[in-house]
């Protein structure tokens, strides 16, 4: 239910590790005590960050200033927000640190579409993917792909249905002992590919600026905000708000300011308590005039077909 999906602003943490850091982080997601690391506890953990937690660019959109650090990620998850692919799994990863898992980075390059060619894991990199020893294997675990993993993945080949979705893991093309993601074809990427070589937030400290600030970031140009659950999906681009479940896929257009906040608090559980009257005029004029621009190149492009 939506009720479930928002969360009140709390504390930023003092440093992640601590008792205080740990329990709020804990109450974010709506579980208590997880008990010693385990296979099941970071079920758990995951499914619940995908499901409170959304993929969403609202403070780049908002021209404030992000980082790409796990603390200062973290922070803004226990604010209440969420944050892009690698502030979301940055975050994560000092939580399942603390908690004791066995946690490692590494690099990742996004295909972006089925008509673009895949991108290597580069460097500087622009997606994060841990991995993460539990139950006796290693299980890719990814909580910043918005409409991805709901559970973590073991790394083998393989089909695993989650939800509408069915992903498929397998030898990477690019990097020797990499893997590739290939993500269904009805979600919002291609799939990635990523080393299986350690990283750390230096490799993604550099690709950070360019995301937040360049005019041709894909994170600039558009508003984009995911979240899903066992069985389905729910995304706001723009103003196109879509669901996608097993039954199929709906999509309704938010033509007013009232209905566009309305979807962020309701379905992704972000009422913006900290977004002033100003800057939801300045942000719902941006995010209506770039769909305004989008609706008349659609038209452009269909009146060129007839």
């Amino acid at each position: 239910m939506p009720g479930q999906r928002t969360s009140g602003s709390a504390p930023a943490p003092q440093e992640p590790g601590g008792p205080r850091y740990v329990a709020d982080y804990l109450e974010r997601l709506g579980i208590g005590d997880p008990g010693e690391p385990s296979l099941s506890g970071l079920f758990a953990l995951h499914r619940a960050h995908v499901e409170r937690v959304p993929y969403e660019v609202l403070e780049i959109q908002l021209g404030r200033p992000t980082t790409a650090d796990p603390r200062e990620a973290a922070g803004q998850v226990l604010k209440g927000r969420g944050g892009y692919c690698v502030q979301l799994n940055g975050a994560f990863s000092t939580l399942l640190t603390a908690l004791g898992y066995d946690v490692t980075w590494h690099r990742a390059g996004v295909h972006a579409g089925r008509k673009l060619p895949p991108v290597g894991p580069a460097e500087p990199a622009p997606h994060l993917v841990l991995t993460v020893s539990a139950g006796g294997e290693s299980w890719m675990v990814d909580v910043g792909l918005g409409d991805g993993l709901h559970e973590p993945l073991p790394l083998r080949a393989g089909a695993y249905r989650q939800g509408p979705f069915t992903f498929h893991l397998g030898p990477s093309r690019f990097e020797s002992g990499g893997w590739r993601f290939e993500h269904d074809v009805g979600g919002a990427i291609a799939g990635l590919d990523f080393s299986m070589a350690p990283a750390g937030p230096a490799d993604f400290a550099e690709w950070h600026p360019y995301l937040a600030t360049d005019p041709e970031s894909r994170l600039v140009r558009t508003v984009a905000v995911m979240r899903r659950d066992a069985t389905s999906v729910d995304s706001l681009t723009g103003c196109m708000l879509r669901h996608i479940d097993d039954s199929g896929r709906t999509t309704r257009e938010l033509g007013t300011f009232a209905e566009w906040y309305g979807a962020l608090a309701e379905v992704f559980g972000l009422p913006l308590a900290d977004v002033g009257p100003q800057e939801r005029t300045a942000l719902w004029t941006k995010v209506r005039g770039a769909h305004e621009a989008w609706l008349e190149a659609r038209a452009r492009r269909a009146a060129a077909r007839a």
